[in-house]
């Protein structure tokens, strides 16, 4: 009996290791796949033909991420500079993030505008095109939406917390020693001077007066004369249509269209490689399987 059990043991194992084996195969030739379909096949290009070109703004603007001052003006330049595109669409679908990483960008604008007059920007929000976002936007000749977006949010935030009570009550004593008498300002784990809330409220209010400064250096006469716009709020498109924050509703494409009579679209945002992605994707997919293969997914499994 118990060499039949070690015989049935062995066997079982040997199909273990086959169907393992089996799968990294298939992962493999999938691989092989992709990389002959888009690691080295010659890429096919009409960007002579003429076009709207398209720079994307996605997600959070800080130095750190992918909607970042240099990424950003990069493809602005590559989109003016192309021939064959005969105006630019900034595609936002950005909350905002950095005011000087949104500087940065609606400066560049405004200067390759002036270099190339002749070529149209067009600020398209989709989703959300809010603080720094909409700072972008601003520098655009014209700015849509659709008409749920969300359009705005005109304002400066900073926030933290203050642990001065939860340390008395566990009983933790701060020690900060500083060369400055203002070196340690807004430090969470000591008392807020009124002082330092009174400085701090007025960086705040320059970096908002700045910001305020640039929409309506942008967007000029078409603003409704209302404080509400630069209160922080964030509008749906077709109230920002009303508030003069935006010029239509539409889309990238209706844009090139209605506008421009164009309907070729090229993106100018800068991409990963096609063998990157295919690497990074089989890197992802291989993970899963050896971690199911040897047992590091979570949860409970029957085997």
């Amino acid at each position: 009996m118990l060499n039949g059990l070690f015989v049935e043991q062995r066997r079982a194992r040997r199909w273990g290791i086959f169907f393992k084996l089996l799968t990294f195969a298939y992962l493999f030739i999938i691989l092989g796949a992709f990389l002959f379909r888009y690691g080295f096949a010659p890429e096919q290009s009409d960007s002579s033909l003429p076009h709207v070109a398209v720079v994307e703004v996605v997600g959070p603007i800080s130095a750190q991420e992918e909607a970042n001052a240099d990424s950003i003006i990069w493809s602005l330049r590559n989109a003016f500079e192309a021939d064959a595109a005969k105006a630019v669409i900034v595609r936002i679908n950005s909350p905002g993030g950095s005011p000087v990483q949104s500087g940065y960008v609606y400066d560049e604008i405004k200067r390759l505008r002036e270099i190339y007059p002749e070529k149209p920007l067009y600020a398209v929000i989709t989703d959300i095109g809010a603080s720094g976002a909409y700072y972008i936007a601003a520098a655009a000749d014209e700015i849509y939406a659709d008409k749920a977006s969300l359009v705005g949010s005109i304002g400066v935030v900073s926030g933290g917390f203050g642990f001065v009570d939860l340390m008395d009550k566990l009983g933790v004593e701060r020690r900060t020693f500083t060369a400055g008498d203002n070196k340690a300002l807004l430090d969470p784990f000591s008392p807020l001077r009124e002082q330092d809330k009174v400085f701090w409220q007025s960086v705040l209010d320059t970096t908002h007066q700045q910001f305020i400064d640039q929409v309506k250096k942008g967007r000029g006469d078409r603003l409704k004369d209302d404080p509400a716009l630069f209160s922080g709020l964030v509008w749906t498109g077709e109230q920002a249509l009303e508030n003069g924050l935006i010029d239509g509703l539409g889309s990238a494409s209706s844009v090139a269209r209605d506008k421009l009579d164009i309907e070729k679209l090229r993106d100018y945002s800068p991409r990963k490689s096609a063998l990157d992605e295919v690497v990074e994707r089989f890197g992802v997919i291989f993970a899963k399987t050896l971690s199911s293969q040897v047992g590091l997914t979570d949860g409970v499994q029957l085997r």
